[in-house]
């Protein structure tokens, strides 16, 4: 038997679960009218092929019709929910690992307006910042409907074959009776600790009666809300003590920190350029204080990190979720020694964020993620081996030179820079960003054992690519910096990139133009203010930043608010004029009647970017497809298979920014769904 801590078995009562690796419950939003079917199931299974000891399902399926999820969530409350349960878990036990799943109802953190249109129910009419319901405060009907919701939900999952349940606290309804801040009822549900209680311990008792006492039951809360007024870490101890006591419970998983606003949840949940592992010491005191089956899980991205939780004691079972979006194969990994193979987590958030947006989850940099059904997480070899030239060492080619090499080709890459990495090398320089980097190393790495061979310094040409006698050409030579968006002045601003970069330094007065909304006008606009400059962001949207998206938006809020950035909505800049050693902004809006004068001593654009595409179109009439993607084959997984002149000798595609501008997942997509079928 392995003598790693993370390869040891564990017993939770009669549950023995192979490992201490698990994905803890999270909603990746692929449910279908509610239920967890092809899609959800691949996506489950395919951690359970990897290695992981448990993984658990949902966050959180809904047990009420009062409970209307936000983010495509299971529908717990409905009948027809079991067998699609029996499948999940069939698939997910055939590949050696346990399943659970979180139960809830949200409480406040939903809408009024969706699903059946009811009224959202907590114990106070105090309304969600995230979600901006006013609840209705629970009545003894509402709180005697829901106890019996939740333990039908749960016979529900036993019978569809689940190991067991978690009941999610924090945040939701549960939780919403425990604090101060949200509980304003009168007893006996409100007032003391214990009455606060009383819902939950009620959920509990009327779970345990339905599904017996062998049926694992475990609570996810938190144990300190971090918030004036709120539950004190003191309460959080005997919270947990109250719930170990009560033999109603067989394993706690604990969180810090509340999750009614996008900051209190990034703090719980945090993301990249914050720190690791916030908080795993927390974890370790509850479950040094208890004594009892102690899980955890908030940005545990490592195997070294997790390793340490093991083996320190701080917990029973390490829970690597977002990690096993990038890499579901992480324990496989670490059993065959092949830890510097594991794809690392970059902190991005893109598959949180996407979910609190009304999207489904994907990795930033594994587009198989979510999408198991139709795209492969370990590439097979290809039947022959082709030669394939790539040009251009971003996202988008180095991906392709993965995927190319792993199918077992001949791959060459030029790229016109003396390193790897296009936009991503540059946003990476910004400290907040810097984990970007590893979107780019790990392929680099890849690479390198596959055998590619790399042409830095090189700006390839049409007779730079001809002469390796090629039978697949990709262009991935990404974008340049879109400026020309003013009637007049295009020629007297930067763009957000020459700030990133450094290659222009910040003036002391600016306007950062961002009609693009995504991370370069944020960060351009950081860099600025950070040099003591006077910065205001400008945008013609009703919101600034759409594409960075709530979560990643939080630490550039805190950051440029104290530096004393101006947000400025719903304005367009329409042209620039040089006065003497200013600029004069002319600005108006999308919305008419505004015609305003500013003045500045720089403006920043940031438009995006406009196709690198030049080489593409030198090859394009040499090209045996004459450059045409078959969306048809594409969409179906299908190799190219478009002939508009016989007479060329190569392929030619172009992925990532060299068809438009769009993001790094677009351009990791592009390359990933073309090659694996070459």
């Amino acid at each position: 038997m392995s003598s790693d801590p993370l390869l040891q078995p564990y017993q939770l009562r009669h549950l023995k679960l192979r490992n201490r690796i698990i994905v803890t419950s999270h909603e990746p939003a692929y449910p279908e009218d509610g239920m967890p079917k092809g899609r959800y199931r691949a996506y489950h299974a395919e951690r359970a092929r990897g290695g992981v000891a448990m993984t658990m399902t949902a966050g959180s399926a809904a047990v009420s019709k009062d409970s209307p999820p936000v983010f495509n969530n299971i529908l717990a409350w409905k009948d027809e929910v079991v067998p699609w349960v029996r499948e999940l878990t069939d698939a997910v036990h055939e590949e050696g690992a346990a399943i659970m799943i979180q139960l809830t109802h949200l409480g406040r953190r939903t809408r009024w307006d969706k699903a059946d249109w009811l009224p959202v129910v907590s114990s106070s009419h105090s309304r969600e910042a995230s979600h901006r319901a006013f609840p209705k405060k629970a009545e003894d009907w509402d709180i005697a409907r829901i106890v019996k919701d939740y333990a039908d939900a749960a016979e529900r999952m036993q019978a569809g074959g689940m190991d067991g349940i978690e009941l999610q606290a924090y945040g939701h309804l549960m939780d919403q009776f425990w604090s101060p801040l949200t509980n304003e009822l009168d007893g006996p549900y409100g007032g003391s600790l214990d009455n606060r209680l009383r819902f939950t311990f009620d959920v509990l008792r009327e779970i345990r009666e339905r599904t017996g006492p062998d049926f694992i039951v475990g609570v996810r809360y938190t144990g300190d809300e971090m918030s004036e007024g709120g539950l004190t870490k003191a309460d959080g101890f005997e919270i947990s003590k109250r719930l170990k006591n009560s033999g109603l419970v067989d394993f706690l998983n604990v969180v810090r920190g509340h999750i009614d606003t996008d900051a209190g949840l990034t703090d719980v949940i945090p993301i990249q350029g914050m720190a690791s592992s916030p908080h795993l010491d927390f974890a370790g005191e509850i479950r040094a204080a208890t004594g009892f089956p102690t899980f955890h899980a908030a940005k545990i991205p490592d195997v070294a990190t997790a390793r340490h939780a093991i083996e320190s004691g701080k917990l029973d079972m390490v829970g690597m979720t977002r990690a096993h979006m990038t890499d579901p194969h992480i324990v496989r990994k670490i059993i065959e020694k092949r830890e510097d193979e594991i794809r690392p987590c970059v902190g991005a958030n893109y598959c949180l964020d996407r979910i609190y947006q009304g999207g489904a989850a994907y990795c930033i940099h594994n587009a198989a993620t979510g999408r198991e059904e139709t795209m492969p997480h370990v590439i097979p070899k290809a039947t022959a081996r082709r030669k394939i030239v790539i040009v251009g060492a971003g996202p988008a080619g180095m991906e392709g030179a993965r995927v190319a090499g792993e199918r077992g080709h001949e791959v060459v890459l030029f790229e016109a820079a003396n390193a790897p990495g296009g936009q991503i090398r540059l946003s990476a320089q910004s400290e907040r960003r810097r984990e970007m980097i590893g979107i780019i190393d790990w392929r680099m790495a890849q690479c390198e054992k596959l055998g590619v061979s790399f042409r830095f310094n090189t700006w390839a040409e049409a007779g730079t690519v001809l002469a390796e006698n090629p039978d697949v050409v990709i262009v991935a030579t990404g974008g340049m910096p879109h400026t020309e968006v003013l009637k007049t002045g295009n020629e007297l601003v930067v763009s957000s990139w020459d700030i990133i970069s450094g290659d222009v330094k910040p003036g002391a007065n600016v306007l950062v133009f961002d009609d693009a909304g995504d991370h370069a006008g944020l960060q351009a606009a950081e860099i600025a203010a950070r040099t003591g400059a006077k910065v205001e962001i400008m945008t013609p949207d009703r919101s600034f930043a759409p594409e960075v998206m709530a979560m990643n938006l939080v630490p550039y809020m805190r950051s440029l608010q104290k530096l004393d950035a101006t947000f400025t909505v719903t304005y367009r800049l329409e042209a620039v004029a040089r006065d003497g050693n200013q600029l004069i902004a002319h600005v108006g809006s999308d919305y008419g009647g505004v015609a305003k004068q500013r003045a500045f001593d720089q403006v920043v654009i940031n438009h995006g970017t406009i196709p690198l595409d030049d080489l593409y179109f030198e090859l394009k009439p040499l090209s045996r497809n004459l450059g045409e993607v078959s969306h048809d084959d594409l969409i179906e997984g299908k190799p190219q298979s478009a002939i508009r002149n016989p007479d060329g000798t190569f392929q030619l595609f172009r992925i990532g920014d060299a068809v438009a501008a769009r993001n790094t997942h677009a351009a990791i997509y592009d390359a990933l769904r073309l090659v694996k079928d070459i």
